[in-house]
């Protein structure tokens, strides 16, 4: 891999505690650091395997004092097999055409995010995003980042994924959706499309981020299994009692 011409950032700061978006009465605060430089390939394999994540050219990972309760995940991709009712929305959206390739932002994209975030994340911190930085969002990014646009037979745009290439797997940045079409979802999806080209693409992992027991908006990636989750001692295979 990549890890022998790896070099971490020279500086790692701390954010000032905030109000935790996921679980109720908890303070938030994350360790990050920005990507420089032209060839961080090997940087930003190493930091995802220690569970940090990226936001524009920012990698973080949480440092919340007292609370352990964000648990970075990855599906196996050569073992995953879908379970039935996943079977049946592949075909439910065996319709839809996939554009997949460098991230470019559009308005119809914004206008497809802005209905998705007043909808499901109105007291989120994208909810007061602009083009300008919905556009920053897609394409500020200092790694290989790829974007998939999901179209039905009319030509419509019923979903997006923004993912990033890592060495070992693809790892999912944000995705949204019609929320309209909840017949689909798209947001199972989506996923389930992301697993399908790590797979197609020779890759171990999917990279679904972080993963909190107690968090109805997380719940759904225990789905998707197996599942590793990076504990003190590594990555190890999680066990769930689902469907």
């Amino acid at each position: 891999m990549h890890h022998a011409t790896a070099k971490l950032p020279k500086y790692f700061y701390r954010t000032a505690p905030q109000a935790c978006p996921y679980l109720g009465g908890r303070t938030e605060r994350n360790i990050f650091a920005e990507l420089n430089g032209r060839d961080l390939t090997g940087t930003y394999d190493l930091l995802a395997r220690h569970g940090f994540r990226r936001s524009h050219k920012i990698v973080y990972r949480p440092d919340c004092p007292g609370c352990k309760a964000c648990v970075p995940v990855r599906v196996v991709t050569a073992e995953f097999e879908p379970s039935r009712n996943m079977r049946r929305i592949a075909r439910v959206n065996a319709d839809l055409t996939v554009e997949f390739g460098a991230p470019h932002a559009s308005i119809e994209q914004f206008r497809l995010f802005r209905r998705y975030v007043e909808t499901r994340h109105a007291d989120g911190e994208m909810a007061g995003m602009g083009y300008v930085e919905y556009r920053g969002m897609i394409e500020d990014t200092a790694v290989d980042t790829r974007l998939a646009l999901f179209r039905d037979s009319r030509g419509d745009l019923v979903a997006a994924c923004l993912l990033d290439a890592l060495g070992d797997g693809l790892s999912a940045v944000y995705s949204f959706f019609d929320i309209d079409k909840a017949e689909r979802s798209l947001g199972t999806f989506v996923i389930l499309w992301l697993i399908e080209r790590s797979r197609a693409e020779g890759l171990p992992y999917t990279y679904l981020g972080y993963w909190i027991a107690a968090s109805r908006k997380m719940a759904y990636k225990a789905r998707f299994q197996p599942l590793e989750a990076l504990t003190p001692d590594g990555w190890e295979r999680m066990s769930f009692a689902w469907e």
